[in-house]
């Protein structure tokens, strides 16, 4: 482990895979994991830079996440890494209720005691902006770019909506701990050594702006240097924080300039499985359903019944249009407006449940990666797709994934990956994308041919 240089849990499965792919692609090996791994099963990974486990706090309460967290950072302590990085979803997807940010960053805190903790959330790769404590993002890659608390997609978020831009204030709901800001200003001045010093030392929290490539290497060398030998620096935020020190690490010259990474092999067809209820996935399965995929609307208030009726023939359906020729996308929503949301919310509610959103993604994940697991099986499609960051963990759970490598660039944020299982199904291609993630032709880039 003598070239360890960070641990991070993600909050959710897609943010998990964009880590991996920030670092894998920057010639840092990474492997992701299900749950903490064993001595032996990293032991089959080799020599690792990066190991990351993927999760799902950013759908929990706050007492669940922090029986999740406290379990999966005592783990990591005892590999002893540089850095351990909470990583959230660069929307910074949370409230007090769920996905607590701030309830994350306190466990961190009191299991790593550092003497400060980097907050780092905008990431330019990915269209995510932070300037003078404001987020911004686009909504997909070919977006305009909109201040978070109007965001045509965050700010209507079902569980987590955005309705303050400011990640101080947001934050500040969440946790009683100072929180600073080194802003813009700041970090482009020719003394930001100097000032930084003065924020580390009077602040238990530091948001970082990050607007530009300059910021970036600055934020990585700024983290990078807060390392110390047999002491593990606890960080939070999203990706932003892995291509800050990327940065910092070429710019040093720990790591080439340039790493080369491998296109996307196109093959025949895909199996295509999306509980996302963004716009921007919505886009997308438009456009597949106008270049040669076949689309299936998933009786959803059904599909996540206890008897779930209809799913037989739903992969029957599959499996000969896949036999057929072509690829295909099942989807469970089909964007924000979709009536299948208020409908199946409502089935859950009848069930007897207290907290229907929070139990949508577990049920609807767990249908979805049934389905495609019988028709992976059925058909021998060797690659597909997976959309929405709090269904994907539960695709990959009921898919029998214990770990993932990321093994090509689809759009920023969202590798193709090889899947480690102890079934038949070891070995297949799938990536994991996010809501707001990629172009419009997506599945076609999974496909390898993206228009």
């Amino acid at each position: 482990m003598s070239t360890l240089r960070i641990c991070y849990y993600g909050d959710d499965f897609t943010g998990s895979t964009d880590v991996m792919e920030s670092l894998t692609f920057a010639g840092i090996p990474t492997a992701l994991f299900l749950d903490p791994p064993s001595s032996d099963l990293l032991a089959g990974f080799g020599e690792l830079g990066a190991i990351g486990v993927a999760g799902r706090t950013r759908s929990l309460a706050p007492t669940a996440m922090e029986n999740e967290l406290k379990t999966v950072f005592e783990a990591f302590a005892r590999l002893r890494p540089p850095i351990v990085h909470y990583k959230t979803c660069s929307t910074f997807d949370s409230t007090p209720e769920v996905g607590s940010i701030g309830r994350a960053i306190d466990v961190g805190a009191r299991i790593f005691d550092p003497p400060y903790v980097p907050l780092v959330v905008g990431a330019p790769a990915l269209r995510r902006f932070c300037a003078f404590g404001n987020l911004f993002a686009s909504s997909g890659l070919e977006s305009d770019i909109y201040r978070l608390d109007r965001h045509p997609t965050m700010s209507r978020h079902p569980i987590t909506p955005m309705d303050e831009a400011d990640i101080r204030v947001h934050l500040g709901r969440q946790t009683d701990r100072p929180i600073g800001l080194m802003d813009t200003v700041e970090l482009r001045a020719p003394d930001f050594a100097s000032r930084f010093e003065e924020w580390s030392e009077t602040r238990d929290i530091l948001l970082f702006d990050t607007v530009s490539e300059e910021e970036l290497t600055r934020v990585g060398e700024l983290v990078w240097g807060s390392t110390v030998e047999e002491r593990t620096l606890f960080a939070a935020g999203s990706s932003g924080l892995e291509y800050a020190l990327v940065s910092h690490w070429r710019a040093t010259g720990e790591l080439d300039a340039a790493c080369e990474t491998t296109a996307v092999d196109p093959v025949e067809r895909i199996v295509v499985v999306s509980g996302s209820c963004s716009p921007v996935t919505a886009e997308q399965i438009e456009w597949a359903g106008r270049n040669g995929f076949a689309v299936i609307s998933l009786d959803t208030p059904s599909l996540v019944g206890s008897s779930v009726p209809g799913m037989k023939a739903t992969v029957e359906e599959a499996v000969k249009i896949l036999a057929g020729g072509k690829s295909v996308v099942l989807h469970a929503c089909q964007g924000p407006d979709d009536p299948r949301i208020p409908a199946t919310l409502d089935r859950i509610g009848r069930s007897g449940s207290d907290d229907p959103s929070g139990e949508s993604a577990e049920l609807i994940g767990l249908a979805l990666g049934t389905l495609m697991r019988e028709i992976l099986v059925r058909s021998g499609v060797r690659r597909g797709a997976t959309t929405g960051g709090d269904t994907s963990y539960y695709v990959a759970r009921a898919l029998g994934a214990h770990a993932l490598e990321a093994v090509a660039p689809v759009d920023p944020g969202s590798p193709l990956c090889r899947v480690h299982t102890e079934s038949e199904l070891d070995g297949i291609e799938l990536t994991f994308k996010g809501g707001q993630v990629g172009t419009r032709d997506f599945f076609g880039r999974v496909l390898g041919r993206g228009i």
